[in-house]
């Protein structure tokens, strides 16, 4: 069934009640026997199933029927859209159980104090956390920032390594180019 439109009784149902289309015609498309469709034309068959119109579908065209209506030996001809499907590699997100979700603080408090050049916004991403949050540990303004100890997040598991050393280029990258920024803007004064 390769080459059948989707539904193909509903499908067949639609092209009974909307064309000129002889019952071989539509019989062959829809990947159906002949008196199938004759009995949804009487009425025997596919009671209750909505037509699905499959010009809105994308399976034929105005110009297909109208040219099959024409000429009751030509068989209709599915269009068959050819979609490109990348694979875009979204990282997916983990899932985190709830006896270490109580350690993301820890994990944000740790990477402030080993990895200072992070911004906050990276951290949270890194984490798992919200941008605020990273920003009150940041601040000791966190409500429970005397109970946090810096923990690991690789070693607990959390993120990666290599998710690590990323953000860490990142940031050099970030604060060599404010540098750079700095350098330029003192020059020309």
């Amino acid at each position: 069934m390769s080459n059948a439109p989707l539904m193909p009784m509903a499908t067949a149902v639609w092209l009974v009640e909307n064309t000129s289309l002889t019952f071989k015609q539509i019989a062959e498309f829809c990947k159906m026997h002949e008196v199938e469709v004759q009995g949804i034309a009487d009425g025997e068959v596919a009671k209750g199933i909505v037509g699905y119109n499959p010009i809105i579908a994308g399976q034929l065209t105005r110009e297909e029927i109208n040219l099959s209506s024409d000429d009751d030996t030509r068989p209709l001809n599915l269009k068959i859209n050819n979609v490109n499907l990348e694979s875009l590699e979204k990282k997916v997100k983990k899932y985190i159980p709830l006896s270490k979700r109580q350690d993301k603080p820890d994990s944000a408090l740790w990477l402030i104090k080993q990895h200072s050049i992070l911004k906050d916004s990276q951290i949270a991403k890194l984490v798992g956390i919200t941008k605020n949050s990273t920003t009150a540990i940041r601040n000791k303004s966190y409500w429970n920032y005397n109970n946090l100890n810096a923990k690991d997040p690789v070693a607990m598991g959390l993120f990666s390594q290599k998710d690590l050393m990323d953000a860490l280029e990142k940031a050099e990258r970030r604060i060599k180019r404010e540098k750079q920024l700095k350098m330029k803007s003192e020059i020309s004064k």
